[in-house]
Order: structure tokens, then C-alpha cells, then sequence
């Protein structure tokens, strides 16, 4: 049998039989790795580790810690817990059935079965999972044609969704995966057997439209999550019992940060005084970061004429996620909701001439930016129709990309010092070499940028994960995943290498040469956009923000009505030194207004009587701490004003200190 060459991530090679598995090689290595895995890469290409490979192959294993090897794990659990649909249910029809971030889901109909799937329904269908995963069912693959698959679901298993999937496949790219009595139109991969599940929770039911048109059949979504040990699920559960306790949406709504109205539409938060006071601040902060280094505020319109869309490539790729074009009375004119800011920072830049001596530009703005998502994918403000992004574009010769990427780092690093964030890796994302339809630009310029980011990676010891086919559809990117107090992980600050929207743009700049040449351009965005910003940290927070942050630092309170002129005395020190205080003077008792301001989490309350009065002081009161003592008010006002200022120009220590801070998260 003639021989393959296998190289594994680190460079290292071996020959081995051609039609090994993944797995048959993960054994070679070691017998507790071959049970590990659970879905491999080759070549590219997420791959059963159970399938021959063929040819010369790069070769990647994956297990339960990796998110491809979760990834596979709640595909092949999709897959199983439609088996069991389609046994207690005869007459369902099966859609679509995708592994998600946190589990998975299948749309199925029911209008055959002469019943609908109910909550109370969840119980037997997760008995009949588990029950069907101790059968240890293999998952086979089996590849075929489209005119085998065509008659498999007119005749046999008679489902329009899978005809329509199938109709719109290539014939060639077809194939089935069985499971115990079902077989499904998937792609792959999956995990080896059903075995390897050893918990389920059904997490809920949803409506869901066909293909997400709202003419076409309403379906059932049933969503569902698994693990390989039990106790994993505990952990999930509990888990996901202190998240609803830091929702975003419950934050929002009583510490009164901002609210939704179907009068004014889905999707369209409105930002309230203290959400707009919270906003403000970070906007504020990440504006002095960026004078520092040599940014340039802008502003655009919220419309742009559809041609600017359609030069950008924007309205090919995302017209119909887009709000639709407006008309003018004249005719033949349109213009869109800006669903992007950068075709506007590339004709910002095309402005007036530039030389060579004056790049990098780096241009700035905390842009609204307008996207049509569907009714069903809202959701508080992780998922809106309008949201504000801490845009900037930097434009720069070849030469200064690696150092105008290192600075965007540090930037990055500034904003997860600041705000707390100490639990954070990185991601490569390229596009993916067997779809390269889905991407606009030439191999050569989509390398060029690749390499970029993974020298720069590489030249700062950043160990980052490389993932295929997470490219933005002009070019690759390196994003930052931070961990959240209770273990989820949140896509936040982004970089993106683009030398496509230069070239759309017709983007010049005069050379040392005297001759015109093309500037690369990079995309970036520490927070990403306000909205979701603040709902991860309000989850991260449990609303406690930093004292920095806080809408309001300190609260006043007097223990009767005849103290409020020292209250208000009391605020204007306070006030003095750029602290933002409020003074409750509502007629309430003393320990009513404690209660709900701690409900607020104030971090400061104040009680001040007649004592405090006489001595010229105030009662302290710290957020989670209780009581603290007195103080004169000068002395309280100055050391809250330094613990602000320290929270927030730490990062402006020396190069050193934020060098350490920055390289010692890159090598973990």
C-alpha cells in the first residue's frame, strides 16, 4: 500500500498508509489521545476522525476543549436528538439542525404528526436521546449523488426542506450521515459514535421561519445543549442560573441604563440619563487614548448614496440584510442606512492628496451604523438594528503595517486593563481556501494580508488560534476573546488587514519614487460596538461597574429633610473635583433610601446628620463593603477623585509597565 506524508501543526512529519484515520494517527501518539479526540482538520477541512485520508495531509486534532471539538460534538447531538423526534413523532419533517455557540438546535414542522411540541414534551424526548445515546450508534458518512439524494428524500423519507437544500447543492459536493435509524443531508463532520454523550438538557422551544422568510412555513426550533460527563452539565446549569441574574436586559432595567419601545421599533434601543451618563464615559476615555496616539476625529452621515455601498462591495455581500434603499423624488436616486463606516473614511481619505510623508492617517468615529436583523434574532443589545461602533481606519504604506497593528494591540490591551478584562485570548481569522467565493480580492492581495497578521503574531509571541473561514468577507482579522466572570466567552476588539477597499476606492498616495501607489488599510474596533459592549459589561459586572464608570459615584444621603442644605454643600465639593454625585432628598425613611441605592450599586452613599454637619464630615457607606467610618469631606473628595484617576491613567504608566501587562496575556 503506497504511502502518504502527514505534517502536524509543529512541523513535524511521518509517513503512514494511505486511508488512515485521524484517529489511527492520534494513536500512534498516545492511546489517551486517540479517545480524546473528536474531529480532526485536514488540510483545511474539518474531517470526521474516523475518515480515510487519502492524500499528502496537514493534519490538526481537535478534542472537547477546543470550540471544533464542541463544535462536532453538538452537530452529532443535533443529529440524535432528531432520531429520537422522528421516532416518538412519525410524520416529522426535518429542516435544518446546526451546531450554535452554546449547544444546538433543529427546526423541525409538525404539522404532519397531529401534535405540537410543548415544553411539558421535553422531558420524554430526553430520555429517548440519552437512551439512544447508550446504544453507541456510529455516525457513517456516506457520499452520493444528487440524483440518489433527490430520490432518497421525493421517495423514501419524502422531506421538502432537504429536496430544496439539496436542489440549490452541486452534484458531486452530496452527502448523508446515518445515526441509529435516521439519516440526514449534512456536510459533516461529527464525532465517531453517540456514545461519547453522556448528559442533555433541551433548553427550550422557539419559532423559527424557513430559510428566516417571514412568508415562508413556520417551524419548531428545539434547542439543546450536551457534554461528555454529567457533572458538566451541572456546572452549565448552574451556570446559566447566575446568568440570568446578570442579564443585560435586567441590568438595564434597574439600574435605568436604557429601554426598548415598539413605538419608536425592534431593535432600536433608546439610552436613558444614566446609560447615556455610562456611554459617554467610555466614549470619553477610548477618545483620550486615541489623541494619544495620533487619532483623528471625524464625523459622516447616517444615509450614503447606494452607489457608495455597491464601490464597497457592502451591498453585494449584505443588501439583504440591509434596510431597504430610500427614494428621493428625483429619480434614479437612492440612498442607504449606513450599514458600514469605513466606505466613508475611504472618501474621507480620498479627500485631498496625500504623500507618502503623511501616512499612517488614522481616522476616527463613534459611527451609527443601521442593520436589518430579523424580528427573531433580537435580542436586548447584543442583537440590534442600530448601534454605534468605535470605529477607526488607519491608512498606511506596506512598511508600517506591523507597527500600526502592534499599536491597535495595545490599544486593545488598554481597554481590557482598564475595564477589568483579565482573561482573554486571541484569534486569527482566514478566509476559507475551499470557499473563496463567499470573499471579494485577489489571492494575491488575501495573502499578502494573511501573512501580515500572523508575522506581526508571531514577531509579539501572541499565541493565537488560527481559524479558517472567520475572515470578513475583505480580509483576514485577529480577534480578542474575553472571558466573562462566569466563564463565557465574548468576541470584543477586532483588527482587520484590508488591501481590497484601496483598491475599489482607487485609494493613492505619491511614493519617495514620485510615483502613485496603493495604502493598506486597517480596520479596527477596541469595544466593537457600544451597544453589545455594555451588555457584556454589565453581565461581566453584575452591574457593579468600576468606580470610573459608574453613572453615578456617590450618593448623598440626609437623615431628614432638615440637612439637605449640608447634602447640597456636601455635592458641590464633591462636584468640584469632577465626581458625579446625586443627593437624595425624597421624604423617605433613612433606610428605605439605603436599600435602593445599594440596589442601584452606587459605590459611595454618604449619610450625613447633624453631626457630620458640625464636624464638617460624612458618614461612609462602600458599595458590598458597609460602613467605613467618617471623614472630612475634603479628604473623601480627594481620595475618590484619586482612585478615579488611577483607574483610568493607569495604561498611561510607563511603556514598561503596559509592555508587561500586554505581553504576559499574549504568552498565556
Amino acid at each position: 500500500m503506497a504511502n502518504i506524508t502527514i505534517t502536524f501543526p509543529d512541523g513535524s512529519q511521518k509517513e503512514a498508509p494511505k486511508g488512515v484515520t485521524s484517529q489511527e494517527l492520534a494513536a500512534e501518539i498516545s492511546p489517551q489521545l486517540a479517545k480524546k479526540i473528536l474531529v480532526a482538520r485536514v488540510n483545511g477541512k474539518l474531517w470526521d476522525v474516523m475518515r480515510p485520508i487519502e492524500t499528502d495531509a496537514r493534519v490538526q486534532f481537535f478534542t472537547w476543549d477546543d470550540d471544533e471539538g464542541k463544535h462536532a460534538f453538538w452537530h452529532t447531538s443535533a443529529h440524535l436528538t432528531a432520531e429520537a423526534l422522528q421516532e416518538l413523532y412519525p410524520g416529522v419533517k426535518f429542516a435544518i439542525g446546526p451546531a450554535v455557540d452554546d449547544g444546538y438546535y433543529y427546526d423541525v414542522d409538525m404539522t404532519d404528526t397531529g401534535t405540537t411540541l410543548t415544553e411539558s414534551d421535553l422531558p420524554k424526548l430526553e430520555k429517548r436521546i440519552m437512551e439512544l445515546a447508550k446504544e453507541d450508534q456510529p455516525l457513517v458518512r456516506q457520499e452520493i449523488s444528487k440524483e440518489d439524494a433527490l430520490h432518497h428524500w421525493t421517495e423514501e423519507d419524502k422531506d421538502p426542506y432537504k429536496v430544496e437544500l439539496i436542489q440549490d447543492l452541486e452534484d458531486g459536493t452530496i452527502s448523508t450521515y446515518t445515526c441509529g435509524n435516521f439519516v440526514d443531508l449534512c456536510r459533516g463532520p461529527h464525532i465517531p459514535s453517540t456514545g461519547l454523550i453522556k448528559a442533555v438538557k433541551l433548553t427550550k422551544l422557539a419559532g423559527a421561519y424557513w430559510r428566516g422568510d417571514e412568508n415562508r412555513q413556520m417551524l419548531t426550533r428545539v434547542y439543546g445543549i450536551t457534554f461528555p460527563k454529567a457533572k458538566m452539565l451541572d456546572e452549565y446549569l448552574q451556570m446559566v442560573e447566575e446568568a440570568k441574574l446578570r442579564d443585560h436586559r435586567k441590568i438595564g432595567k434597574e439600574l435605568e441604563l436604557f429601554t426598548f419601545s415598539s413605538e419608536v421599533g425592534p431593535g432600536l434601543p433608546l439610552w436613558l440619563p444614566r446609560g447615556t451618563q455610562l456611554r459617554l464615559t467610555l466614549q470619553r476615555f477610548l477618545e483620550r487614548v486615541q489623541e494619544t496616539y495620533g487619532y483623528q476625529q471625524v464625523m459622516t452621515p447616517h444615509i450614503g448614496s447606494k452607489q457608495l455601498y455597491v464601490t464597497s462591495g457592502h451591498w453585494a455581500k449584505y443588501g439583504k440584510d440591509s434596510f431597504r434603499p430610500i427614494t428621493t423624488p428625483q429619480e434614479g436616486e437612492e440612498y442607504m442606512l449606513k450599514p458600514m463606516n469605513c466606505p466613508h473614511h475611504c472618501i474621507v481619505f480620498r479627500s485631498k492628496p496625500r504623500s507618502y510623508r503623511d501616512l499612517p492617517v488614522r481616522i476616527a468615529e463613534f459611527g451609527t451604523v443601521y442593520r436589518y436583523e430579523q424580528s427573531g434574532e433580537l435580542h436586548g443589545l447584543t442583537r440590534v438594528r442600530g448601534f454605534t461602533q468605535d470605529d477607526a481606519h488607519i491608512f498606511c504604506r506596506p512598511d508600517q503595517i506591523k507597527e500600526e497593528f502592534e499599536r491597535v494591540m495595545d490599544i486593545i490591551y488598554i481597554v481590557f486593563k482598564t475595564l477589568e478584562f483579565k482573561s482573554f485570548e486571541a484569534q486569527i481569522s482566514l478566509r476559507d481556501p475551499n470557499n473563496k467565493e463567499k470573499y471579494i480580492g485577489t489571492d494575491e492581495n488575501w495573502e499578502k494580508a494573511e501573512n501580515a497578521i500572523i508575522e506581526v503574531c508571531k514577531d509579539r509571541g501572541v499565541k493565537a488560534k488560527v481559524v479558517e473561514g472567520e475572515a470578513a468577507f475583505y480580509g483576514p482579522k485577529l480577534d480578542f476573546m474575553v472571558k466573562d466572570a462566569i466563564g463565557r466567552k465574548w468576541q470584543l476588539g477586532t483588527i482587520q488587514v484590508d488591501y481590497n477597499l484601496p483598491e475599489r476606492f482607487q485609494l493613492e498616495y505619491t511614493g519617495e519614487d514620485g510615483q502613485m501607489h496603493r495604502p493598506v488599510m486597517l480596520h479596527r474596533a477596541p469595544f466593537g460596538s457600544i451597544e453589545r459592549f455594555v451588555a457584556v459589561l454589565c453581565e461581566n459586572t453584575a452591574g457593579k461597574f468600576p468606580l470610573w464608570l459608574c453613572p453615578d459615584q456617590v450618593a448623598i444621603l440626609p437623615v431628614s429633610e432638615k440637612y439637605l442644605d449640608y447634602a447640597y454643600k456636601v455635592e458641590d465639593e464633591l462636584k468640584e473635583k469632577g465626581i458625579r454625585v446625586k443627593v437624595d432628598d425624597r421624604d423617605e425613611k433613612l433606610g428605605k433610601k439605603i436599600r435602593e441605592t445599594e440596589l442601584m450599586r452606587i459605590p459611595y452613599l454618604l449619610i450625613v446628620g447633624e453631626k457630620e454637619e458640625a464636624e464638617g464630615t460624612v458618614s461612609i457607606r462602600k458599595q458590598g463593603e458597609g460602613e467605613q467610618g467618617t471623614e472630612k469631606i475634603s479628604t473623601f473628595a480627594d481620595a475618590v477623585a484619586q482612585e478615579i484617576y488611577k483607574q483610568t491613567h493607569q495604561w498611561e504608566q510607563t511603556d514598561e509597565a503596559q509592555k508587561a501587562f500586554a505581553h504576559q496575556h499574549d504568552k498565556e
